[in-house]
């Protein structure tokens, strides 16, 4: 029997940690989603009901949690870019568990704030941006496949959790679904995170070519600033349209039911979108990925607009969503050099992050003096704005690079 070489047992010694990694990643992003961002989903309701506390005040939560990850987003990349994911990741797990704890102990609306503070440390620590800023450290520019496949996992957290969610609450009250997920964290994704995860982070060459952004010249980069304008507008959008896409397609005349029939399109195809750009095995340069995402979003809320199927309309934004997803973990990645993946990621995710938390406050306003076809008009307009950014993007790549960008 032929023995395998030592370049190829290492090959497949790589494959294999890598494998183990992005699983591992991936049963952690979807709980971490799960117990926070998606959680209220299924609570809220009968928190209302458990507490007396208004809709508004309970929803305020994840606004909260939101904004704080916002605020720590930097301070999180700053330390995986130092020392890598894995305690980072554990911390931000950590701080979910608590927070969780927190929650289902409040008897106080102040009580209630608190523990979503708590939970907001560990969304900064312990979501997408975090994973992968952590892939990033890990891999460097071999990292994209990997992010691709992390939102592959990722996606499947509200298909996964809120069953759970709805079962727990029915088993075991709100306040025990808390303490269940607590458990979960501490029994899974904690040790995930901490086993899983290598405990030592190799040392990333730099890529020549590649600008190393230091904290003065990155904040002038032109290519981050569009980045950032398509990541807070994608992010302010999807953040009003999961809140009042039923508001809007009742207005325009389906009943409930089939509104939240055509609502259904939107996951399916979001995760479809990123298996077909894993399929594509990355030979095409993320910026044509963040031209289809933004396209694609722009497309949807246009064809709603002009009175296209709504079925279709809604499958374009939701493959746009979910391209996007991707373009924002791999592009930094493309542009600048891996050793400051990380950092860039952290300074990206701060203003979107915090502008997701505004948007609920910006959609009911919108809704209330606008109405849902004002609104959706807005929403339209304002879709046209990520595709500009990515087209200048693609045009200064292009330019910069000196070569054509690879077709798809």
């Amino acid at each position: 029997m032929r023995r395998p070489n030592r370049q190829t047992a290492r090959g497949g010694m790589l494959l294999s940690e890598r494998s183990r990694v992005i699983s591992a990643l991936g049963i952690v992003q979807i709980f971490n989603w799960g117990s926070t961002y998606y959680l209220l989903a299924v609570l809220a309701g009968p928190i209302q009901r458990g507490t007396g506390w208004s809709a508004e005040a309970v929803t305020a939560g994840i606004s909260i949690g939101l904004l704080i990850s916002g605020l720590v987003a930097r301070r999180v990349g700053r330390l995986i870019q130092t020392h890598g994911g894995r305690l980072v990741l554990a911390g931000g797990v950590g701080c979910i568990a608590a927070g969780l704890v927190m929650l289902g102990l409040a008897q106080t609306f102040g009580l209630y704030l608190a523990a979503w503070i708590v939970i907001g440390l560990g969304m900064g620590a312990g979501l997408y941006d975090a994973a992968f800023s952590t892939l990033g450290r890990l891999y460097g520019h071999e990292a994209r496949r990997a992010i691709t496949v992390l939102t592959l996992w990722g996606g499947f957290a509200s298909t996964v959790c809120w069953p759970i969610s709805a079962f727990l609450v029915d088993a075991l009250g709100w306040r025990g679904a808390c303490f269940a997920y607590t458990g979960l964290h501490l029994g899974v994704t904690l040790p995930l995170c901490l086993f899983a995860l290598p405990r030592k982070v190799p040392p990333l060459p730099s890529s020549p070519g590649r600008s190393r952004p230091d904290g003065d010249t990155l904040i002038h980069d032109p290519r981050l600033w569009l980045i950032a304008v398509a990541g807070v507008t994608l992010a302010v959008l999807a953040a009003l349209w999961s809140i009042h896409v039923m508001t809007i397609l009742k207005a325009d005349g389906y009943g409930l039911a089939a509104a939240v029939g055509l609502g259904v399109f939107i996951g399916p195809s979001q995760v479809a979108a990123r298996v077909i750009e894993m399929l594509s095995g990355g030979r095409h340069h993320p910026a044509w990925t963040m031209m289809a995402a933004t396209g694609l979003v722009a497309a949807g809320f246009a064809g709603l607009l002009v009175g296209a199927p709504a079925a279709a309309a809604l499958v374009a934004y939701g493959a746009g969503n979910g391209l996007w997803s991707i373009a924002r973990g791999a592009l930094p990645l493309a542009i600048f050099d891996p050793q400051d993946y990380a950092l860039v990621m952290g300074r990206l995710a701060r203003p979107t992050l915090i502008a997701s938390a505004a948007a609920p406050l910006v959609g009911s306003a919108l809704l209330d003096h606008l109405g849902p076809y004002g609104t959706l008009d807005t929403l339209a307009v304002v879709s046209v704005l990520p595709l500009a950014a990515a087209i200048l993007l693609v045009l200064i790549i292009r330019r910069e690079a000196g070569a054509q960008l690879k077709a798809f």
